[in-house]
């Protein structure tokens, strides 16, 4: 898989679990608000083909009332072949500012709890 393919595998995992969390489809065309994706970090550890099975599991490593860090990984046969991590921003669209999630989805960031992961927060080096 091109590089491409894999950050849109964690996109789509982004998306669900935007959903899990009442940040769906309905609740952006009604607030006209979005979680805006501000800085990624992938990690690409083994190569994958297209068409082989893939599992994205994901953690919250961190919130604010207007951040939510994100930690994916992508397994293939148990094996973890690539990471990543984002930090999204909830932004109003209209005036293009961030503003706090509603209570309800605060609730739901709190309930699912956070988790870190060893290589999560690193910076790239040369």
């Amino acid at each position: 898989m091109s590089e491409a393919f894999y950050v849109m595998a964690f996109g789509d995992a982004t998306t669900a679990v935007m959903a899990a969390l009442g940040l769906d489809e309905d609740y952006r065309t009604s607030s006209n608000c979005s979680l805006y994706t501000v800085e990624a970090h992938v990690r690409y550890l083994r190569e994958a083909s297209l068409g082989e099975e893939l599992e994205i599991t994901t953690v919250i490593v961190a919130s604010r009332p207007k951040k939510l860090h994100l930690a994916h990984e992508m397994h293939r046969a148990g094996k973890l072949i690539a990471t990543e991590e984002i930090l999204g921003l909830h932004v109003d669209q209209a005036s293009g500012s961030t503003i706090p999630f509603p209570a309800a989805v605060l609730g739901r960031i709190e309930a699912h709890g956070q988790s870190t992961r060893d290589w999560s927060g690193r910076s790239i080096t040369a």
